[in-house]
């Protein structure tokens, strides 16, 4: 699985991956903001440069997996997909991309 992320994430990149122009937005806004907007269950909220810092050292790869797998920190925790296993692993990457472009 790891592969696939990595993988992914450099498809992300490129712009490779089946992913509508604005989809990272959406799904941010429909599946994420709960959480990443309000910094419930210990969340780093978008676009606060701080809590996202040693986050961003991390790597695409590793927030990618983390998003999409689940992950559970000293902070908090992050559920598989934001706790909506109906989107697609490009959706969530998508998405993690959106918040990582506004918390740089």
């Amino acid at each position: 699985m790891k592969k696939l992320m990595v993988v992914a994430s450099a498809l992300m990149m490129v712009g490779a991956v089946n992913v509508q122009a604005g989809e990272g937005e959406s799904t941010y806004k429909a599946a994420c903001f709960a959480c990443h907007g309000t910094g419930a269950a210990g969340a780093p909220k978008t676009g606060d440069k701080a809590a996202w810092k040693d986050r961003l050292a991390q790597g695409a790869a590793k927030l990618n997996e983390h998003a999409v797998k689940g992950f559970k920190g000293k902070t908090g925790f992050m559920p598989a997909k934001g706790g909506r296993a109906d989107l697609s692993d490009a959706a969530v990457i998508a998405a993690v991309q959106y918040m990582v472009d506004q918390s740089k």
